[in-house]
């Protein structure tokens, strides 16, 4: 089902700031538990529980029926690198941010391990994010994250909700997160970035 619609940014994205996150958050994301996921939007530190059943199982799924396909090249076209939960790092103060799933397109990053001294996380934007919506990170992953993916230049967003068992695909036009399809249910799909795989949803939901 086709639904295609402009999402600008709530707030303009602010490129030109140089400043920094205050030490005390950065010293609170450090000491963040291993069971929390931590994250800092804009200066500001986020804490949330590990991903709940529904969630996690989406997430894994999702992983690995794209990458099989798309990073293994089994039965698709490869060419494609995908990690899950990877601390993003973006921007001077920096920005902290970890998706569910993100993915590189292979030529972008041909060595996902890096060498020996390369840190934990990423600073460079994936071409493609998938956020699985839950009740405490839905406000986080449609407002503050997703502009900050924007103003990265990350080409492509997906939105997974795994109890309303939807599929929402977005592609940044210029500065807006342009609404492209949307999908639910048991569909078979082929959504943008991977069209070239055909989705078959209800094996995301299935239990």
């Amino acid at each position: 089902m086709l639904n295609s619609s402009l999402m600008p940014p709530r707030d303009p994205p602010d490129t030109g700031s140089t400043e920094h996150n205050d030490p005390s958050v950065e010293a609170a994301f450090q000491a963040s538990p291993p069971e929390m996921v931590a994250e800092i939007l804009n200066g500001e530190l986020h804490v949330s529980p590990r991903p709940a059943r529904p969630h996690a199982s989406v997430a894994t799924r999702l992983g690995v029926l794209i990458g099989a396909p798309f990073w293994l090249g089994t039965g698709g076209p490869g060419g494609w690198v995908f990690i899950d939960e990877p601390e993003l790092h973006f921007g001077p103060r920096p920005d902290k941010l970890v998706p569910d799933l993100a993915g590189w397109r292979r030529e972008r990053m041909p060595d996902v391990f890096g060498g020996e001294d390369a840190p934990a996380h990423y600073d460079l934007a994936p071409d493609w994010v998938c956020e699985v919506l839950s009740k405490s990170t839905r406000q986080r992953d449609k407002g503050p994250k997703q502009r900050i993916y924007a103003r990265e230049g990350v080409r492509h967003m997906w939105h997974v909700d795994p109890l309303a068992r939807t599929l929402d695909i977005f592609r940044l036009q210029g500065s807006q997160w342009l609404l492209v399809d949307s999908f639910a249910e048991d569909q078979r799909v082929r959504a943008e970035p991977f069209e070239a795989v055909e989705l078959d949803l209800a094996r995301l939901w299935s239990r």
